[in-house]
């Protein structure tokens, strides 16, 4: 079992810039990779960005490639997403989720957070 526990969103005037966190624990991430998943009213579950623990690379999103940075922690087990350049487009609810191997379908992930509100104003 993994525990997630998500941190960091607010409100913010578009241009600026939130870090979210993902604090893990249950078990060893080290084959994981950790995504971020995103929510906005009356739309599905999108992918923003994903982490892998094993060799820390960042797989993003088009619409959020060069405003976005996914990093990691080892031995906080937590996952940062900084977000700068923020739009009101990314308003939404954002997730953490975690699963063994690459994948940007939420469908495919079993372990997930709360979730934590982003509101960007114009």
């Amino acid at each position: 079992q993994v525990q997630l526990v998500e941190s960091g969103g607010g409100l913010v005037q578009a241009g600026g810039s939130l870090r979210l966190s993902c604090a893990a624990s249950g078990r060893t991430l080290m084959s994981y990779y950790m995504g971020w998943f995103r929510q906005a009213p009356g739309k599905e579950r999108e992918f923003v960005t994903a982490f892998s623990w094993s060799d820390g690379r960042g797989y993003y999103a088009d619409s959020v490639k060069g405003r976005f940075t996914i990093s990691g922690d080892n031995g906080k087990n937590t996952v940062y997403l900084q977000m700068n350049s923020l739009k009101p487009e990314d308003t939404a609810v954002y997730y953490c989720a975690a699963r063994p191997g690459y994948s940007r379908n939420p469908d495919e992930y079993a372990y997930w957070g709360q979730g934590t509100q982003v509101t960007v104003s114009s």
